[in-house]
């Protein structure tokens, strides 16, 4: 009697592991048809569904000839206020942009690069308010970029006499024609060193090695807007 209910259970457990569960996931996904277009509405969007499924669905093409202009975004108003007063500060930030010059113009894309003067910038500037400025100066791409340094505090692993900074580089290409961003990349590097003799103080010390740090940025992002330029070639 013992084997034949032993029997009898091993058949039911066989019977239903070999019983294939139906997924309630797998026969909605199949007998409905794929989502193609947007089901959600916005009423504060600036780009009408139809301009988005036109967009994701088109090619874009890097233009044969580039003009390029240049904006620097300021973290805040009372930062650019408080650096428009310091020497230095203002040398760095010539030097940065004559760094992200340069690397345009070693591309032959490239006619002409210029900076769209702050002025014709809003303090809080938009898209369209960068994109209007450069239609001004003729301008089919401008590039726009932020860049923000500091000191590592806290930084238990380095000596009193070690100070190591970091920085961090953000950029985008916009498109003035489309209006698209067809190029964007975030980089950030750090850098250490010591005060050195040609240091008058440990400020001066600081902000060296600050500008290295943010160098570090500046020169890989060259190396990404090459590659960039490059593959855009017809």
């Amino acid at each position: 009697m013992k084997r034949i209910v032993l029997t009898f259970i091993i058949i039911i457990l066989t019977s239903c592991m070999s019983t294939k569960p139906t997924s309630n996931f797998n026969n909605y996904t199949n007998n409905t048809p794929p989502i193609t277009k947007s089901l959600f509405h916005d009423k504060n969007s600036t780009i009408s569904e139809k301009s988005i499924q036109e967009i994701l669905d088109g090619n874009y093409n890097l233009p044969d000839i580039l003009n390029v202009a240049f904006v620097k975004i300021e973290n805040s108003e009372n930062q650019r206020n408080y650096y428009w007063s310091n020497e230095n500060y203002l040398k760095s930030q010539q030097q940065y942009l004559n760094l992200f010059t340069e690397q345009f113009r070693s591309s032959p894309k490239v006619k002409s690069t210029s900076t769209i003067p702050t002025f014709l910038i809003s303090k809080n500037p938009t898209f369209t308010n960068i994109r209007e400025s450069a239609v001004r100066t003729q301008s089919n791409f401008v590039v726009i970029y932020n860049i923000n340094s500091d000191i590592y505090s806290n930084d238990k692993l380095f000596s009193k006499t070690t100070i190591k900074a970091f920085a961090t580089t953000q950029l985008i290409i916009l498109d003035v024609k489309t209006g698209l961003i067809p190029f964007t990349t975030i980089i950030t590097k750090d850098f250490q060193d010591k005060k050195n003799d040609t240091d008058l103080n440990i400020r001066e010390s600081t902000y060296r090695i600050k500008n290295k740090a943010v160098l570090l940025t500046i020169h890989e992002i060259g190396k990404q807007i090459a590659t960039f330029l490059e593959k855009g070639k017809k």
